[in-house]
């Protein structure tokens, strides 16, 4: 940078005495322009001087380098033998020809320039500020990322044997903080899970257990008594029959996550509910309404399974009646399955989707079922992006009613359809254009049977034994 703006400088108080000379007016000494550049020369022809600045006239020839004849201008370095007082010198031909004068402008060289030491000493400069760059960095770098160490300690201390630790949250809000935010947030949520998932495992043994305990003192009683081996097998039976459903149920529980997207297809969940319906054993009357074509995305025999649940569910704590409604809505299928038994309790309406969970009136073995029928249902549900959701009946009938909401495939999605209906009714109102081809009974008993709070419901007799409505 320093050489540069010598060449620079003397190039321009060159060009300056030669404007000079080629005006006829040069002066003898030459003034200097203040710019550092205190030698000049003009050399004729022959190479005598003309004219020079006063700090010129004391030296010997700037230098006797001529400008080659198709170069206007020449730069060049100077220096004694011994290497030491240099001069940056530029020589300008002031005009075309080899007969023109010469302008010889420069300066000594500076200090910097000077000595033999500038270049180490300008090296070690460099390689002193690179290192004490590079550690301001390393101290700031690892003060800024302590809370990162922090957060790396703490969860190498967190084992599956001490699930519930956490990672230190630096205050502010700013991306360490969220991390550590964010890295909290997991460890709940895996703390949680391991807890599910010890909780089921020492849930599975008891229910697995209970059975197998069952079939043992069955076939004990049968080997000391050998006249009762009829009715021990009996009892055996019904206990293999619970241990199998308890294992078949903990197997889809455990399949139902990893099913691909490839094994879904189309699904009319108003057939599916239908069919459903048709094949289940006489036990209480069924109320229908279905909106035919309400089309869904889903694996069809888990989906059969969750509506067999919810009907199992709903026989078991109905008193008289069991009401199931098909419809959608914009971008929903809602399937409602009421039945008019006893309502749960706000406490019991999470906990009743807990695998083993049973309430107290259902804690009888026979009626109770595995305990994974909603588990499974919510499991299915979920895993299709819909819901299942508990509801009070409110339209002065005692029930209890389920909701399960899942997404519209995407071709009924497009097709608006029949819009939603009052989920408090069993049955349409009989003004309803086509209310009987929405509308039917497809089960009864000889029970007393009534319309779940429907107004305006026309309920009447089939021959069969049967009711339309």
């Amino acid at each position: 940078m320093v050489a540069d703006r010598i060449w620079d400088r003397s190039l321009d108080t060159a060009t300056s005495v030669a404007a000079q000379i080629r005006g006829g007016h040069l002066p003898n000494p030459i003034p200097t322009g203040g710019n550092d550049i205190n030698l000049i020369e003009v050399t004729g022809p022959d190479g005598r001087v003309v004219a020079e600045s006063p700090a010129a006239e004391h030296l010997p020839r700037l230098s006797p380098l001529r400008p080659a004849p198709d170069r206007e201008v020449t730069q060049t370095t100077a220096c004694s033998p011994a290497g030491r007082d240099c001069l940056y010198i530029t020589v300008l031909r002031v005009s075309p020809g080899s007969g023109s004068d010469l302008v010889y402008a420069g300066r000594a060289a500076p200090g910097i320039l000077d000595t033999s030491v500038t270049l180490p000493a300008l090296l070690l400069a460099a390689l002193l500020l690179t290192a004490l760059a590079g550690w301001t960095a390393y101290n700031v770098t690892g003060r800024a990322l302590r809370p990162v160490e922090a957060i790396r300690s703490e969860l190498a201390e967190i084992t599956d044997r001490n699930p519930g630790g956490r990672v230190p949250e630096p205050p502010g809000d700013d991306e360490f903080s969220r991390l550590a935010q964010a890295a909290n947030d997991a460890l709940s949520r895996l703390d949680t899970s391991i807890q599910r998932q010890r909780q089921f495992a020492a849930d599975a043994s008891h229910e697995l257990l209970t059975p197998i305990a069952g079939i043992r003192a069955q076939l004990e009683s049968a080997r000391l008594h050998p006249e009762d081996t009829a009715e021990a097998l009996c009892a055996a039976l019904r206990d293999t029959d619970r241990l199998e459903a308890i294992v078949a149920d903990l197997l889809l529980l455990a399949r139902i996550p990893t099913v691909p997207e490839t094994a879904r297809e189309e699904v009319d969940l108003s057939h599916l509910v239908v069919a459903e319906i048709e094949r289940r054993p006489e036990r209480l009357p069924v109320h229908l309404h279905d909106t035919p074509g309400v089309m869904v995305r889903g694996v069809r025999r888990h989906l059969a399974r969750v509506v067999a649940n919810l009907l199992d569910n709903a026989e078991r704590h109905a008193l008289t009646v069991v009401c199931v409604r098909v419809t959608s809505t914009e971008d929903a299928a809602v399937l409602y399955v009421r039945n008019d038994g006893l309502p749960i309790s706000e406490a019991d309406r999470e906990r009743i989707f807990e695998r083993f969970y049973r309430t107290d009136a259902a804690r009888s073995r026979d009626r109770g079922g595995t305990g994974l029928g909603l588990a499974i249902a919510r499991e299915v549900i979920e895993a299709h992006g819909g819901s299942i959701r508990v509801e009070d009946v409110t339209d002065g009938e005692p029930g209890v009613r389920f909701v399960i909401t899942l997404p519209l495939s995407p071709e009924a999605a497009d097709d608006p359809g029949a819009g939603a209906v009052d989920p408090l009714d069993c049955f349409p109102d009989a003004d309803e254009p086509d209310a009987g081809d929405l509308a039917a009974d497809y089960r009864v008993s000889d029970l007393p049977t009534r319309d779940c709070g429907a107004p305006g419901g026309d309920t009447r007799s089939s021959p069969g034994g049967d009711t339309q409505s």
